[in-house]
């Protein structure tokens, strides 16, 4: 074996020193190529015949190494040597022996035996291609021996599976000592060494092999089946990864930075609905499209998907100018990419308080379709501040909507949340309160809205309101999972508000592709509620969470335990159970995740006159006058009974003002 201190220098080298190795070992080993092509055919090392053509000795390797050269050879990674590199050193060898054929041919080289050719071939691709994998295997026992590595399972024996295991061959940090398998044809075989085995032996190989991870290499199944493999393990000490999706993977490689957290997906998810692909395209597809709170965790979601829908213009409104940034550049860096035909991108930066600001928006590039995702919705911030959540949340869709209309808009769809039902905090009733200015809205004729859509009239200027109300997503901006991985890396506890509280969840990406689908359905006026599935106990995803993070969990079952589960009591206006419904009136509609649902809401006039009182509350900074305004017209709402007024506006309102609500253009 090749000693330890000249195997650490050679892997110290700089990249170009240590192809110019390779060139120099490849160029000697094919002299001996040449040299033993004849001695093996002749039986003699030194024959007259060889002696006669010794220049085939310098000849051959120079013309070799190029072709080895242009074959990639010297470009790929030996530590990392796998089918790729084995294709290209067959190919390299036989061009060079194309090459032997060729010089034979044009010298007309006499004495020279055909069959010497064919060992020449045979001999390199024994020295060209041995000499690499000596070199891996020197390389992998190095780290073995002076790298301890920690011992994990490969979950799938599949390609990524494969792929994985090379790659984990070839690093300082694991070692992989057990594939998993439920293919009854492939356990008890092995791969590039390592066993395959059945599931049901990880106990046994926990404790055999001091096995603390597990590895899933299953791109390609499905999320119920990866979701099951993830419950089989929970109750496993060992700390459960995966590599991404197959389609995320260049070339379908797995590579060790590919491994990552178990997604959260794979605990909570279900197989994802193919989406209708008329409804995607309905309202986006050559179609001027606005998405307000774009930067947020829903709103750059909508962007995204609808920027890969094909409109003709995607406008960009935010507040925030980090967000509004970051989102901007995401979009323009897949047209710079060459991922995405172009689409115009336009960053309107700008607060849906402002309906001056929104209508020149929408006017100035014909919006056809707004999406309004932004909005105020951590609730003990908004509990804190109620009247900025009143503003932005109320207001703003108000602002928003009145801004869309006048303009002409054609569709308006609305972002909402199953805490607008029956809401115990404020920002749940800020949001049931826009749900149904957007009823109101729906309802009311052209006669009743003019003193409200300005001085410009539009060629058709009927839109089409419609919201969409569904519960938390995954991994979103104040999501409980981002701050339990944060807890258990921290070493615990894990806080939790109450043990009987439960949520819907659903994925990023599956909620804003149901919110365009349901927008498309809307005539006008519906509330459309998405299939959230089964609610979730808060205290199971959080034990969950920390068994496949390899912990156990701390309780009085289990003092031993390595993480504890902490109550901390449920915060101002929190519920324990949340509803996506008022009542039990609702109807299904052309799509199985998309319900309509059938709630009573206010008149026009009725909401007119709610909002001048909550606008006169707001802008006299009366927060108790404003919860209790809400108590009357949001169903299920209860007044805090004590509410900690805002600070006073630096600029007091002007007592000319009589109808401040009609001033706010």
């Amino acid at each position: 074996m090749m000693p330890h201190t000249m195997l650490s220098a050679l892997l110290k080298l700089p990249r170009l020193y240590k192809r110019a190795v390779m060139l120099a070992v490849d160029f000697v080993l094919m002299m001996i190529v040449v040299w033993s092509a004849f001695a093996l055919r002749l039986g003699d090392g030194l024959s007259p015949h060889f002696l006669e053509h010794t220049y085939l000795v310098g000849v051959l390797p120079a013309i070799s190494l190029p072709i080895f050269y242009l074959s990639g050879l010297y470009g790929a990674m030996v530590r990392f040597m796998g089918p790729t590199e084995v294709w290209a050193i067959i190919r390299a060898v036989t061009v060079s022996a194309l090459a032997f054929i060729a010089i034979y041919a044009l010298l007309g080289a006499e004495g020279i035996p055909r069959t010497t050719i064919t060992i020449y071939w045979l001999m390199g691709l024994l020295l060209i291609g041995g000499s690499r994998f000596l070199v891996r295997a020197w390389y992998q026992a190095y780290i073995k021996q002076y790298s301890p590595r920690e011992p994990v399972a490969v979950y799938g024996a599949g390609a990524a599976g494969r792929q994985l295991a090379l790659s984990l061959l070839s690093t300082r940090e694991y070692e992989p000592v057990a594939f998993l398998d439920d293919d009854t044809r492939l356990q008890g075989t092995s791969i590039q060494g390592v066993p395959v085995c059945a599931p049901g032996t990880l106990p046994q190989l926990i404790r055999d092999e001091h096995l603390k991870h597990v590895l899933l290499a299953m791109p390609a199944v499905s999320r119920g089946r990866r979701r099951a493999i993830v419950e089989s393990l929970e109750e496993q000490p060992v700390h459960v990864r995966s590599i991404p999706a197959m389609s995320a993977l260049v070339g379908g490689m797995a590579r060790v930075e590919d491994i990552r957290e178990v997604d959260i997906e794979d605990i909570l998810g279900r197989d994802p609905v193919a989406p209708d692909e008329a409804l995607l395209q309905g309202c986006i597809n050559e179609q001027t499209v606005m998405v307000t709170g774009a930067g947020g965790s829903i709103g750059s979601e909508l962007c995204r998907q609808i920027f890969a829908l094909g409109p003709k213009r995607l406008v960009l409104f935010e507040r925030a100018e980090p967000a509004l940034y970051q989102i901007e550049r995401e979009l323009h860096g897949l047209i710079e990419a060459g991922r995405s035909p172009a689409v115009e991108i336009i960053a309107c930066l700008g607060s849906v308080s402002h309906r001056r600001r929104l209508e020149a928006v929408m006017r100035r590039y014909g919006v056809d379709t707004v999406y309004h995702a932004a909005a105020y919705k951590h609730v003990p911030l908004v509990e804190a501040n109620p009247l900025e959540g009143l503003r932005n949340n109320t207001f703003g869709t108000w602002h928003a909507a009145l801004a869309a209309r006048a303009a002409g808009v054609k569709h308006f769809v609305l972002v909402s949340t199953d805490k607008a039902v029956r809401p115990t905090n404020v920002m749940g009733a800020t949001k049931r309160l826009a749900e149904l200015t957007l009823q109101a809205l729906a309802i009311a004729d052209d006669r009743a809205l003019a003193p409200w859509l300005g001085e410009e009239p539009v060629a058709d200027p009927r839109t089409t309101f419609a919201m969409v109300r569904f519960g938390n997503v995954l991994n979103s901006s104040g999501s409980v999972v981002p701050l339990f991985r944060q807890q258990i890396r921290a070493g615990g506890p894990v806080t939790v508000t109450h043990p009987e509280v439960t949520r819907y969840f659903m994925t990023i990406p599956e909620a804003a592709s149901l919110v365009i689908q349901a927008g498309a359905m809307a005539q006008g006026g519906e509330v459309f509620v998405l299939d959230m599935g089964e609610p979730v106990r808060i205290t199971d995803l959080a034990r969950r969470l920390i068994q496949l993070s390899g912990y156990s969990v701390r309780d009085t079952a289990h003092p031993r335990g390595d993480i504890a589960i902490e109550y901390i009591g449920l915060r101002p206006g929190e519920k324990l159970y949340e509803e996506l419904l008022l009542g039990e009136n609702c109807a299904g509609t052309t799509h199985p995740m998309i319900q309509q649902a059938r709630e009573e809401h206010l008149s026009f006039a009725e909401t007119v006159y709610a909002l001048e009182q909550l606008d006169a509350a707001s802008r006299a900074q009366d927060a108790q006058a404003a919860e209790r305004l809400l108590a009357d017209y949001v169903v299920g709402f209860e007044r805090r009974s004590e509410v900690v007024s805002e600070a006073q506006p630096d600029e007091p309102v002007s007592p000319t003002t009589t109808s401040p609500l009609k001033v706010v253009r």
